[in-house]
C-alpha cells in the first residue's frame, strides 16, 4: 500500500469500481430483472468495499505506531480513505443512473456525500485524523459480507428457492451483528472521539468546524442506521408473532 499512494489513487480506485459495477450489470447478473440487476450490481461494488476496507484499514492502523484520533495520516491511511472515497462516489453515479423503483434514492445520496466531504476533507484539507476515521470505517464494514448477500438474496426474489432460503438463514445473524456494531460499538467509539475533539485534542492541526462538522455527520449517519435496524427488528418479530398466530389458529 505504502508505495501507491499518490493523488492517482482515487481515479485508479473509481476506475475499479466502476469496471467491476459494469462487470456485474453486464455479465453476473445479466440475467436477473431489470428491477433487480442495478441493485445486485451495488451490493457487488459494496461487498468490494467493505469486506477490502476492514482489512485495508485495520493494517493501516496496526502498522501506525503513532496512532491517535489527531495522528497525522500515514500513506496507507490515505490510501484506504482515496479506495473509500471512490466505492462512494461509483455509488452515488449508481443512484443518479439508476433511481430506485422504491424511493429512498435520497436518502442515500445524501449519506454517500456526507460521508465523501468526511472522507475528503480528512484525505486532502487536514491530514491528520484518519484513525478515528478508519476505526469507525471498520465498526461500519464489519457486516457488509452479511448484509450484502441478505440484500442480494432479497433482491434475488421468491422465485428462488436457494435465494429465499439464503436470506432467512443469514437474516439473524445480519441482524444481531449490525445491531452490535451500529447500536453499541460505533456509539461507543463516537462518544470517546468526540470527547478528545471537545477538550481539544486537536485544535492544533484539524480545524474545530472540521471535526464540528465530521462528528455531527458522523452522529447522523449511526442514528439512521440504528433506526433502521430498530425497524428490521419490529418487522422480524411481527412476522414471528404472525406465524405463531397461525399455527395457533390452525
Amino acid at each position: 500500500m505504502e508505495g501507491i499512494t499518490n493523488f492517482k489513487d482515487l481515479p485508479l480506485f473509481f476506475s475499479i469500481f466502476v469496471f467491476v459495477y459494469l462487470h456485474g450489470y453486464l455479465f453476473i447478473f445479466r440475467r436477473w430483472t431489470p428491477e433487480s440487476r442495478p441493485l445486485a450490481s451495488s451490493c457487488l461494488i459494496s461487498l468490494l468495499h467493505g469486506v477490502s476496507a476492514v482489512f485495508l484499514a485495520t493494517r493501516s492502523l496496526i502498522s501506525d505506531p503513532n496512532r491517535g484520533f489527531s495522528s497525522r495520516n500515514t500513506q496507507s491511511q490515505n490510501a484506504v480513505l482515496d479506495f473509500s472515497s471512490a466505492y462512494f462516489l461509483t455509488d452515488l453515479l449508481h443512484l443518479a443512473v439508476f433511481p430506485s423503483p422504491a424511493g429512498g434514492d435520497a436518502l442515500f445520496a445524501a449519506h454517500h456525500a456526507a460521508v465523501l466531504f468526511v472522507f475528503l476533507t480528512c484525505r486532502y484539507l487536514v491530514a491528520h485524523g484518519a484513525c478515528a476515521l478508519l476505526a469507525l470505517l471498520i465498526v461500519a464494514e464489519a457486516t457488509s459480507a452479511c448484509q450484502n448477500t441478505w440484500t442480494l438474496a432479497e433482491a434475488r426474489g421468491r422465485d428462488a428457492p436457494f435465494a429465499v432460503s439464503l436470506h432467512r438463514f443469514v437474516t439473524l445473524p445480519f441482524y444481531a451483528s449490525y445491531s452490535v456494531c451500529r447500536c453499541v460499538l460505533a456509539p461507543l467509539l463516537i462518544v470517546k472521539m468526540t470527547w478528545f475533539y471537545v477538550t481539544g485534542g486537536a485544535d492544533d492541526v484539524i480545524p474545530r468546524w472540521v471535526w464540528v462538522s465530521w462528528t455531527v455527520v458522523i452522529v447522523v449517519a449511526v442514528t439512521v442506521s440504528i433506526l433502521w435496524i430498530w425497524n428490521l427488528w419490529v418487522l422480524f418479530f411481527e412476522e414471528r408473532y404472525a406465524k405463531i398466530a397461525k399455527k395457533k389458529i390452525k
